[in-house]
């Protein structure tokens, strides 16, 4: 573990990001370049004090999760991201079907849709990058490790994931969602983790051997559907997903489909913002406080 140097690297990458660039509100009173500690911290869902510690060349070894996790938030190419688990003693994860980072050119389009909830997801359903109302809209759908970074193994293995739908929808969802990774498994027939994969998933759930018996196949591109929010209640969205040519990554868009999901939605993402300034503290002036709430 090369701790200065990784020290250094950090340091550089997040204040060579514009708030602006992740849906952030500029502010002209920052009083430094880029992130801030908090903010890479919100992102990557660890804390403040543990990226202090490895930008000052005193911290722990970071394991592969929060490598991870801190190459998302702080939007490395994936040049960047092998270099960072150099620096930090890990072997950058390898190229396969289960390994991937979000492309450049997709966050770009994901930070831009700053008042839309948008993801960038594998083809095999693992959340690769989010936006701050995806965020708001969905928790945090990159902390995931093992089996659980996709979610139709958590659809299938957690009574909770299925609680965002209604009752109504469980079935169709559950048949779309194996469809799709039966489209994206014969991309990867020579992949044995891929394999062992969905040979976990036969284990574990009597409903998803069921259904892949069927053999259905469909790439999920479009969708309508209700979601339970824990905390503005029920959300018509509107889901359109945008597939690249090599078929590995997509860029999905959620919207409202009706007035009263929409104003659920600016409720929502009011709400995010007030609480996201009261945690930010000290490192957080009022006066910025002001300047983030004038942008509502």
């Amino acid at each position: 573990m090369e701790r200065d140097q990784l020290a250094d690297f950090l340091r550089r990458r997040r204040e060579a990001i514009s708030p602006g660039d992740v849906g952030l509100p500029t502010g002209p009173r920052r009083r430094s370049p880029g992130l801030r500690r908090e903010e890479v911290a919100m992102f990557a869902g660890i804390s403040v004090d543990y990226i202090a510690r490895l930008e000052q060349g005193r911290s722990s070894q970071p394991s592969v999760q929060l490598l991870e996790a801190l190459a998302r938030a702080v939007r490395l190419s994936n040049d960047e991201r092998d270099h960072l688990f150099h620096l930090a003693g890990h072997p950058p994860p390898p190229a396969t079907g289960q390994a991937q980072l979000a492309r450049a050119g997709l966050v770009r389009m994901l930070d831009l849709l700053t008042g839309t909830a948008a993801v960038v997801m594998s083809d095999l359903g693992e959340v690769l990058a989010q936006n701050r109302a995806a965020h708001l809209l969905m928790g945090d759908q990159t902390s995931y490790t093992g089996d659980r970074r996709y979610l139709v193994y958590r659809w299938f293995t957690d009574p909770e994931v299925r609680a965002t739908h209604p009752p109504e929808q469980h079935e169709r969802q559950a048949r779309e969602l194996v469809a799709d990774l039966r489209s994206a498994a014969g991309r990867y027939t020579r992949d044995r983790a891929v394999a062992d994969f969905i040979s976990r998933l036969h284990e574990a759930s009597s409903d998803f051997r069921r259904m892949w018996a069927e053999h259905e196949v469909a790439v999920k591109r479009t969708d309508r559907k209700i979601l339970i929010h824990p905390r503005v209640g029920r959300l018509l969205m509107d889901c359109e997903t945008l597939v690249g040519l090599d078929h590995h990554q997509r860029l999905m868009v959620m919207t409202a489909a009706d007035a009263e999901s929409r104003e659920r939605l600016e409720l929502l993402r009011v709400v995010g913002l007030q609480e996201f300034s009261r945690a930010g503290g000290a490192a957080a002036p009022e006066d910025d406080v002001a300047d983030r709430r004038e942008e509502l």
